[in-house]
Formats: structure tokens, sequence, C-alpha cells
């Protein structure tokens, strides 16, 4: 049963109905999943509000806002299996974009996709939708992000908000040193120690959105790549995280967020390389490059 099909049953039980712009991004954002398509139609229609107008895409947003902020026991209950080792060995090669990682003919493989937390997309791994991307994501670096709201005050967000816009590359350059400061302690904290980087710089990066921004997450395992979109007051900030194997990964990275920079209708990209070789030391690990492409410019931060 489509959202649509489902959402006129609703509206005929409540007299609350809602418009297409609305299904349509329930369905973007659930894929069909039976639980969250229910669970946000009982969301906004308990609230009995505006019940003689139909139901806007904007609610809709609000209502998926609320869910993964709740996290009710169904999301839990998905949540404690993250840290089954048989499930990390699935889900953190999404995280990171590899592929290597994973065989889809595996007994684990087929396991996690029966919990419903992946899906396969074109010969590639993703997370089954975005309100399951999101609230992985947070579930396994909420500690970090609470741990920097509460210790780290001269990273607060504020500090970063500049004419209405977001200084990106000052947001950036504080999070390089806090990286060189806190790197080996948050990586020993993670089950995921892989994609430990990309989810520390999400953690670093989720106050954004708790301050009123919005934070679209994109990951596949064989990609190579997770592209991140910070959204703040309407403007985009795409970044790239990668992790360095070999001297390639500065070419790739700059050719592929000039691709998600495309995608994104952008001129301004941000591309984030973590540097995991022990015996190169931190002033060479951390830079900051810029290349300016057919009208385009990459700031790229080495971490």
């Amino acid at each position: 049963m489509t959202p649509g099909e489902l959402y006129n049953q609703y509206a005929s039980e409540t007299a609350q109905e809602f418009d297409r712009e609305a299904e349509d991004l329930v369905w973007e954002q659930t894929q069909g999943q039976p639980w969250l398509v229910n669970a946000i139609a009982r969301e906004i229609v308990s609230a009995k509000e505006n019940n003689k107008n139909k139901i806007k895409a904007e609610r809709v947003s609000s209502a998926i806002q609320a869910l993964v902020l709740r996290r009710d026991t169904h999301f839990d209950s998905l949540m404690a299996r993250l840290h089954e080792d048989r499930v990390r060995k699935i889900i953190e090669p999404v995280i990171t974009g590899t592929e290597a990682a994973i065989s889809r003919f595996s007994d684990d493989y087929g396991y996690v996709k029966d919990l419903g937390l992946i899906r396969d997309d074109l010969g590639k791994t993703e997370f089954a939708n975005p309100i399951y991307t999101e609230v992985i994501i947070r579930s396994l670096n909420w500690d970090t992000q609470k741990e920097i709201e509460e210790t780290e005050t001269q990273y607060q967000i504020p500090r970063y908000i500049k004419d209405n816009a977001i200084d990106m590359d000052y947001l950036l350059r504080d999070f390089q040193a806090f990286w060189r400061e806190n790197s080996d302690i948050w990586q020993k904290k993670y089950d995921y120690r892989e994609a430990a980087p990309q989810l520390v710089l999400q953690a670093f990066l989720q106050r954004v959105l708790n301050g009123g921004g919005e934070i679209i997450r994109e990951f596949a395992a064989g990609t190579g790549r997770a592209d991140i979109c910070v959204i703040y007051l309407q403007k985009k900030y795409p970044i790239e995280m990668k992790i360095r194997y070999g001297d390639s990964t500065y070419d790739t990275g700059v050719k592929q967020i000039l691709g998600y920079m495309d995608t994104l209708g952008c001129d301004k990209g941000w591309l984030v390389i973590f540097d995991q070789r022990r015996a190169i030391a931190w002033d060479d690990k951390l830079y900051v490059r810029k290349e300016h492409i057919g009208g385009k410019t990459v700031s790229v931060h080495g971490c």
C-alpha cells in the first residue's frame, strides 16, 4: 500500500486530507516503510490542527523531526542492533562509502537487510530510507555531540554564523583543531572505528541543525565517499568526507565534490580528507587548499 492509499483511509476516518506534495515527501523519506508511514500520519492527525485544511509538506517535515527526536520504541529496538558485530560489519561500510568489506551473499548481509536497515539500489548498498539514515547517525554519534556541547564551549555554533550565513571555512578550521586534539580519544570510544572520523565530524556539525538548520546525509557503500549537505536559512553547504587511501584520494575527492555541487546547484563546496597514517605528522595532515574549477570553488580541509 502506498502512502497515498493509506492516507486516503486516514482522510475518510479523520477528515484530514494530505496533499500530493505531502504524500510525495512521505514516500521520499520512508520509501514506503509501513511503520514510518503510519507513524507520520498518527503524529499529524493526533495534533488535530487545522483539520479543515489539507495537510501540507511542512507538517510532514515537522512530524518527521518530532519522531526522530522522540525516538519511539520502534527506533530504539532497531538501533540496539547497531552494536551487534554482524550488523556493524554491514552498516560501517555504508557510512564510509567503502564496498570491499561487504559480501551481499553473506548471512550477515541478509540479516541486516531483513531487519529493514539497508536496501539495494542499482548495485549500491544504502540505508533503507532517509529517516533511518538520520536515526542511525544520530544514535551512533549522540555521545560525541552531547560531550562537544557540554565541554567544548569554544566550538559553539553561534561563532560561525555571520550575516545569516555559515562561515564553513571557519567552522572546518576549528574542526581540524578539535580533531587534532581529540581524534585518538574519540576513535577509541567508537565500535565503528573506521567510520569514527565521519561520525565525529557530523556530531560537530549537528549543532547547526539543532540551531535551526538541517543536514541531508547521502551514504552508500561502493561510492568511495560520504556526502552531507548542511542547509541553513535556505543556503546549501555541500561537504564530502573521505578517508585517504592513497595519493589519488585528493584528485578523486575534488571531482566527486564537484559532481555533488552540480547536483545541488552550488558553486561552493567543501572536501574533508582524513589521513589516518600514524607516521605522518599533524602539521602535514592539517591544511586548507582552494581549488577553483569552472567557476566553482572547492575548499579542501586535511585532517
